[in-house]
């Protein structure tokens, strides 16, 4: 394929690969780069967190150094540190969220892979439900189901003005919280992939247009490098913030007051 073929400005139609299966390409739509690439993130975390504490040892090697800081940098600065110290408990679901979302947005920069599963809103969104099920569970295994949505619908607030505050409580507490948590992190990381995407093939195309756009296309992949950098940043940021909302989520469900 030569640069004129390669359609430009890219748009969205370009998150929705084919098939990478040699044979029934039309039977099997779903098996794409995305979907090969969490399936590859979900298989390099287990096999590395076996591989590693398999037999730990007192001084810890390089990538029992690794696994443990992860861990402990969850359970220690999101998990106690939001929840209190009944968030131990909820560290090795935490960690692993955050293990995973962190490895899948990192491909967004892998060379010749570059692009994250989590451009594509279907798993922000699968993410988002799983812990939106696990506060609810939570709140309801603490409180009771009658007393866990009392607490969470019915604000302290004189009882002439509850009809408003409810459904304005029921639309932050059930509905916005999910769809918050997956629309972030599915924007950043569909918003970067395009940003990187426009530069590079921008560069690109500026020279094949005229050899004079050299410069231009210099300027372009600087930006691109320069952007590659912002993207690790939004990258580690991302899977932070998702895991550290879900610990505030799932520390409201365990309150007592509202």
């Amino acid at each position: 394929m030569v640069l004129a073929d390669v359609p430009f400005p890219p748009s969205v139609e370009d998150f929705y690969l084919p098939s990478i299966l040699p044979w029934g390409e039309h039977d099997n739509p779903w098996f794409t780069k995305i979907t090969a690439l969490v399936w590859l993130t979900t298989a390099l975390i287990i096999i590395f967190f076996l591989v590693t504490y398999r037999k730990p040892q007192l001084v810890p090697t390089k990538r029992q150094w690794l696994a443990e800081s992860v861990y402990g940098f969850v359970r220690n600065n999101i998990a106690i540190e939001m929840i209190g110290p009944a968030g131990v408990r909820f560290a090795p679901y935490l960690a692993t969220l955050f293990s995973f979302i962190l490895l899948n947005n990192f491909w967004g920069i892998v060379p010749f892979v570059q692009i994250s599963p989590n451009s594509h809103i279907a798993f922000p969104a699968v993410l988002a439900v799983i812990s939106y099920v696990l506060f609810i569970w939570v709140g309801i295994r603490h409180h009771g189901f009658v007393k866990y949505f009392k607490t969470a619908l019915i604000p302290p607030a004189p009882w002439f003005i509850l009809p408003l505050l409810i459904p304005i409580e029921f639309f932050s507490n059930f509905l916005v919280r999910p769809f918050s948590l997956a629309v972030r992190l599915f924007a950043n990381m569909f918003a970067g992939h395009m940003l990187l995407l426009v530069f590079t093939l921008g560069g690109f195309a500026m020279l094949n247009a005229n050899i004079w756009f050299l410069p231009f296309s210099l300027v372009s992949w600087v930006m691109t490098i320069a952007l590659t950098f912002l993207e690790f940043l939004v990258i580690c940021l991302q899977a932070y913030v998702f895991t550290v909302l879900t610990a505030s989520y799932v520390q409201g469900a365990l309150a007592d007051e509202h």
